[in-house]
């Protein structure tokens, strides 16, 4: 048995190609629900669906965000329509006190759907529609996943960090904003000052989360503060991490990150943005996996691999290199 934390792109990208090495039927994912907005009066779970549809084979994997070759009709008519009636566009908080009423799933995240800031097929739509519904008849998150999850057919079992809402903020010079705000409408250029986890205080790890996180965990390649930092902010889950075998892929090469915001991230947050700053962040890991062009020495036992991961070989290659280590640390 074995349980990856999941959030962003980068351990869906090592979970494409996992299954030759770590049997899907015996891997648990744990995904960050930190970066989940409602919008239009659905909620959407970013990380969460990014696994259900690579467990689904639905994946856009050009964009590893929403269901491939998927139409966009209702998307376009609200930009449409907004424009037509001379509504700004952008991000449009619901206003302060609507942000704690209603659902407490949707607490902290609130977004009109006017003009809708974030492209959400029609497909894909379906599934929050679905998600909301299910929420609204009493089903706690975890439950929703797991219908879900059987409805894609996904092979891991699929768990969200927790069924209280945590939302992820950035602080930056414009102001605080959601993660999604930051990150998808204005493309992670304001300085990042701090990053907050609204909600964390009270959120709680599922009795099925901390169950997963008693098997050896593996984190995957994904942001150490926005994508990893939400699931080490629920209560129950850093001390789990702590007693259990816990290896570690580095998305940086020394200094050098693969993709997205880590790097302008961990430095806004204090931290190093390199492979030394990760494992500064992670205290839990016993080892972890590095690039073999990383030469950055760690206090802990290190293995060594390509860590590119642009195809499923490249992906399977890395698992091999997890398993490596996992057996190190054991």
């Amino acid at each position: 048995m074995v349980t990856f934390l999941s959030g962003g792109t980068g351990t869906p990208k090592l979970l494409s190609g996992a299954g030759p090495v770590f049997d899907p039927g015996e891997t648990t994912v744990v995904a960050n629900t930190g970066d989940d907005i409602e919008i239009a009066g659905h909620l959407v779970c970013p990380d969460l669906d990014t696994v259900l549809f690579l467990g689904g084979d639905v994946l856009d994997r050009e964009t590893w965000w929403g269901i491939d070759d998927d139409g966009g009709v209702t998307n376009a008519r609200l930009a449409e329509l907004a424009e037509a009636a001379g509504i700004e566009a952008g991000p449009r908080y619901l206003p302060p006190e609507a942000q704690t009423a209603g659902r407490e799933i949707a607490r902290w995240r609130r977004f009109s759907g006017v003009a809708e800031f974030m492209y959400i097929g029609d497909r894909d739509r379906a599934v929050h529609i679905t998600r909301t519904g299910l929420l609204d008849e009493g089903e706690s998150l975890t439950a929703v996943t797991r219908t879900l999850a059987d409805a894609y057919d996904v092979p891991w079992e699929l768990l969200p960090m927790s069924d209280d809402p945590v939302a992820t903020l950035v602080d930056t010079p414009q102001g605080l904003m959601h993660f999604q705000e930051f990150w998808v409408a204005r493309e992670g250029e304001p300085t990042v000052e701090e990053v907050k986890f609204r909600g964390a205080e009270r959120a709680q790890a599922t009795d099925a989360v901390l169950d997963a996180l008693s098997d050896p965990v593996v984190v995957g390649p994904s942001n150490p503060v926005t994508s990893v930092g939400p699931l080490l902010a629920v209560a129950g889950v850093p001390e789990a991490l702590a007693e259990t075998t816990v290896v570690a892929v580095s998305p940086f090469v020394e200094d050098r990150v693969f993709s997205g915001p880590a790097a302008d991230l961990m430095a806004g947050v204090g931290y190093e943005p390199s492979t030394a700053g990760v494992a500064e962040a992670y205290p839990f890991a016993d080892a972890f996996v590095l690039d073999s062009d990383d030469g950055t020495g760690l206090d802990r036992p290190v293995v060594r691999t390509d860590t590119t991961l642009d195809t499923e070989a490249d992906a399977t290659r890395v698992a091999r290199a997890v398993r490596e280590a996992l057996e190190v640390a054991g």
